[in-house]
């Protein structure tokens, strides 16, 4: 999909199965816990952990039963560890172009701080934009417009405003009735959201869909 973007466009993306797939991150936080937990048979304990999340089991209630773990220090190792993660095929590539274009870059997440903070480092892309929305230090959540107002207002030098996102339940409803431009990264099987069947209505889908990030070409 070519998107035409000069100095008066901002291109903001969202984070979790935008820029990476956040089942990678779930991943990463199980092996830390497993290695924590049981560190000469975490293989043994990773396997389970992540049958259990496939299954739509408590992995937290479980591990707390079964391991004599206090539940909220697993939520906290969780949501604290160091990230092993590594962003989506064609997105640096994409954030050079539109550096070249003289282009502002913004990211709206939902999350907390810390957490959302710390895969911004693991991507090596913490210091990549102009603007950064995250709904804890923000004080609100998507689908809320004020999110969405706050790039407009923090960048008043620009006109044109794309929002490049995956999850059709909340990420597209503030932008399209902004009059900002919308893409949406297709599924690819990974993402922890499953329920895009249930958001079907106009309000609620992207202008336009890539089937992957790197398909955005920036004329």
């Amino acid at each position: 999909m070519d998107i035409k973007v000069n100095s008066q466009t901002v291109v903001v993306f969202d984070l979790d199965d935008t820029l990476y797939n956040e089942l990678s991150y779930l991943q990463s936080a199980y092996r830390e816990i497993a290695l924590k937990t049981a560190p000469k048979s975490w293989h043994k304990l990773y396997l389970q952990m992540f049958s259990l999340y496939r299954c739509n089991e408590n992995v937290f209630d479980f591990l707390a039963k079964n391991h004599n773990l206090d539940k909220s220090e697993l939520i906290t190792l969780y949501r604290n560890h160091k990230p092993k993660i590594a962003l989506a095929e064609g997105v640096a590539e994409l954030f050079q172009k539109l550096r070249e274009k003289k282009a502002g870059l913004g990211l709206i997440t939902d999350g907390r701080t810390g957490t959302q903070r710390a895969k911004l480092k693991a991507l090596g892309i913490e210091n990549s934009f102009d603007c950064i929305v995250i709904s804890e230090e923000f004080g609100s959540e998507k689908p809320s417009e004020e999110n969405y107002l706050a790039i407009e207002n923090q960048l008043p030098e620009y006109t044109d405003f794309y929002y490049v996102a995956d999850n059709v339940k909340k990420d597209f409803i503030a932008p399209n009735q902004l009059g900002w431009e919308t893409i949406g990264v297709l599924d690819n099987g990974l993402n922890i959201h499953n329920d895009a069947h249930l958001y079907m209505t106009k309000k609620h889908l992207p202008k336009n869909y890539v089937y992957r990030i790197g398909d955005i070409n920036i004329i």
